[in-house]
């Protein structure tokens, strides 16, 4: 059965804020048994929306579904943000829990408002969807515009598939488009992904799995990473295939592996992958951390270093245009990339490597043209913050960490701790000349090295 929520007395005129018609459609649709809510011709504002199981919630491509831009429109009972320094984005727009068989399509329009947050007085900026411990829940053929925070943030979910949608969240800080967290079978197929932060995001926090995850046919580009995996990586990240995707304008990381809370990531194959413009295309890192900013709520104290393996690289292209001889901000005055900070980095401390990486069939042309005197001379080591301690120079950790060396010994790639290290059929050009050599491999168990650097 078909509910329209112009019938309950739901507004399509873009001003009118009709979350109680739309909810009661919603409401009514779940008491029936499932069905389909249909918003069509118009645009339709609302506040907090609450997704029940069985539903079918229809944004025809005449429609735009518009967040409201008061603050008070939004609900305090839809779970939080797992970031400890995130607090102001626990409040969401479309939100299930406990749900099933859900499904958001229709080829229509969902804006965020962005620009209206925060509201004056209040810290908050929603997200724009977060399911929690949901199954089956299908987002495609969508436009997802301007989130005032994250865009979509799934919570120990399973069989979700996220296919046709064109993500666009420029306008504020934490502009992810897709995050994972505790999830299990997800399909990210066909979509294209442009924003301020993480483009696709997969997390463990305590006692949680992200496992059997399959990304493919995507277009990622962000001022931040195109895909991280971990950074809140308490529990297990594994079984990840990405695929036939392309990265371009990335300045901070194309695929940004960070095992930081004593959790485990293991087995990520990434293979046919096109990067132009991305300032480190490849970026793994094994470490301990415990910081106000990034760390996950659940952490209290700092962790025992984890276990990273099985990390395999196939089938990439790289090359940088002289976009990358400029210095990138993130809006006005935070600095992401500049052409010191460029290439592959690879880190660990010497008694936790990282275990089994393999990176082949890798050409890299990179953009060159900085001077040995345009870096420091001391590069930092990966410590283990439980029983080292790190200095503290000019207000920060002196340690290798997340963004800090902001720049790299070697042009194309900086590999430090791996114990079974794999480089086969490498191919690395330079467009200007630069005075650091053209990779370091340190403290590694080498199995192949197959590089070739053309003149």
């Amino acid at each position: 059965m078909i509910y329209n929520p112009v019938e309950y007395g739901a507004a399509a005129d873009g001003r009118t804020v009709s979350t109680k018609a739309i909810q009661k459609a919603i409401d009514d649709c779940h008491k029936a048994g499932g069905g389909t809510i249909l918003l069509t011709g118009g645009r339709f504002v609302s506040g907090t929306l609450y997704l029940r199981s069985q539903i079918r919630l229809v944004i025809d491509i005449s429609a735009e579904l518009v967040m409201s831009g008061d603050i008070r429109d939004y609900g305090e009972d839809t779970h939080y943000n797992r970031y400890v320094n995130e607090t102001e984005m626990d409040r969401c727009f479309l939100f299930a829990q406990d749900a099933e068989q859900i499904e958001i399509c229709g080829g229509g329009l969902i804006t965020g408002n962005a620009e209206a947050f925060p509201n004056p007085g209040s810290p908050y900026r929603p997200m724009m969807m977060r399911f929690l411990r949901c199954r089956g829940i299908r987002i495609r053929d969508l436009r997802l515009y301007d989130s005032p925070a994250w865009t979509t943030a799934f919570l120990d979910s399973e069989d979700i598939w996220a296919q046709n949608l064109d993500i666009h969240n420029e306008k504020r800080y934490n502009g992810d488009g897709l995050d994972f967290d505790g999830c299990r079978n997800v399909y990210v197929t066909r979509c294209k992904i442009v924003g301020t932060d993480d483009n696709l995001c997969l997390q463990a926090g305590e006692n949680r799995v992200t496992e059997q995850v399959h990304i493919s046919d995507t277009y990622f580009s962000s001022v931040c990473a195109g895909i991280r995996i971990g950074l809140r990586s308490m529990g297990t990240i594994s079984n990840v295939v990405i695929t036939n995707c392309t990265f371009e304008n990335v300045w901070r990381e194309g695929v940004k592996i960070e095992c930081t809370e004593g959790g485990r990531i293991s087995g990520i194959m990434a293979c046919g992958l096109v990067m132009r413009n991305v300032s480190r295309p490849i970026f793994v890192l094994l470490n301990n951390r415990l910081d106000r900013i990034g760390s996950s709520i659940e952490l209290k104290e700092m962790p025992e270093i984890g276990t990273l393996d099985r990390i395999h690289f196939h089938g990439i292209l790289v090359e940088d245009t002289e976009e990358m001889e400029r210095i990138h901000n993130r809006f006005e005055n935070d600095v992401m990339g500049r052409p010191e900070f460029l290439g592959i980095r690879v880190d660990a401390s010497r008694n936790h490597p990282i275990r089994d990486l393999s990176i082949a069939d890798l050409s890299y042309i990179a953009v060159g043209g900085v001077k040995k005197g345009e870096i420091p001379k001391e590069y930092p080591r990966v410590l283990d913050l439980r029983t080292e301690q790190a200095e503290v120079r000019e207000g920060k950790l002196f340690v290798s960490e997340n963004y800090y060396p902001d720049w790299s010994r070697a042009v194309f790639f900086d590999i430090r701790g791996v114990d079974g290290l794999s480089l086969s059929d490498v191919s690395l050009r330079l467009r200007r000349p630069d005075e650091r050599p053209a990779y370091v491999i340190e403290e590694c168990r080498v199995r192949k090295q197959e590089i070739c650097v053309e003149e």
